[in-house]
């Protein structure tokens, strides 16, 4: 893949028709997204639904099977210096040196990026409550996490890579400190991409949602689109329907006799007109979840096959 200028697209990465396979198990098939420059991008997921394939690829980590991956306009295997230095990456694992104090870890890192900012990973050091002098083999899962999160900061990359980073955090932790950081990292003018299979987590921060779902892109949209476009309705029947009802848009239908919940895709005033011509009233009107979601599209993509 030729080299490209990333500045001009505006998007730090650019994934076309990517594929990938671990012998007969398919990882990923046919993804395709753009993530917007200086946003939140949150990837969304089961686990094993091939997110962390995703972000290996896009890292340099695997070769594509099939399709490309666009990271800075470069290709990412074979660029791969280029590349990981204009990005902070947390796994998943946060596997980092086990016999490193802290401020060793910290020192090791500090050699690899030229941009480091010693007193932005003080500071953080402090705000995520790291003792300098324990060794990282003391520390719990949710300080390894921290930990990784310090080293993946510090050098204020364009692009922050984060695979499940609340792996290991409380849900204070995650509420102030993780989101905390991704907005202020996002509202400075860089990239946030991160994956989750913790919907309510990406809900309350990304500004652009991914869902993927046994290796397939099921949708791809900014959030307020996302929520602007999917509605759960609740409708009453005159009478018992012994079926499901049938409504153009409709991603999910559940209940039973008189009464039926419907999460559908689409403009509210075609989904009323469909409901009335049913014989059916609306008894209440909501915004889904994002998880409702993703369970009523995955749901159909599965039912389809």
């Amino acid at each position: 893949m030729p080299e490209q200028n990333s500045s001009s697209s505006g998007s730090p990465v650019v994934v076309d028709r990517l594929s990938h396979h671990f012998g007969r198990t398919i990882a990923l098939s046919g993804v395709s997204l753009s993530v917007p420059k200086g946003g939140v991008f949150g990837l969304v997921g089961e686990n094993g639904a091939g997110k962390t394939t995703l972000i290996k690829l896009m890292l340099g980590l695997l070769v594509p099977f099939r399709g490309e991956v666009s990271m800075f306009g470069m290709d990412p295997v074979v660029s791969p210096e280029k590349v990981l230095a204009r990005l902070g990456y947390l796994s998943e694992d946060h596997d980092l040196p086990h016999w490193m104090r802290v401020s060793e870890l910290i020192r090791y890192n500090r050699a690899f990026y030229p941009d480091w900012d010693d007193r932005y990973a003080e500071e953080l050091r402090q705000r995520f409550g790291l003792d300098a002098h324990t060794k990282v083999k003391n520390l719990s899962r949710g300080q390894r996490a921290l930990a990784g999160l310090l080293i993946a900061l510090a050098h204020r990359p364009e692009l922050l890579v984060l695979d499940e980073p609340s792996s290991g955090l409380d849900a204070i932790a995650r509420r102030d400190i993780l989101a905390a950081i991704v907005r202020t990292v996002a509202d400075e003018g860089r990239t946030v991409f991160f994956s989750s299979h913790l919907l309510d987590e990406v809900e309350r921060v990304a500004d652009t949602v991914a869902m993927i779902n046994k290796g397939r892109l099921v949708l791809c949209a900014p959030m307020d689109e996302i929520k602007s476009q999917h509605h759960t309705l609740t409708l009453q029947f005159p009478e018992n329907v012994a079926s499901p009802p049938k409504i153009e848009g409709a991603l999910s239908v559940d209940g039973r006799g008189r009464e039926w919940t419907i999460v559908c895709n689409g403009e509210m005033a075609a989904a009323r007109e469909a409901v009335a011509k049913l014989g059916a009233t609306i008894l209440e009107e909501s915004t889904p979840s994002l998880e409702d979601i993703f369970v009523a599209r995955a749901g159909r993509r599965a039912m389809n096959g």
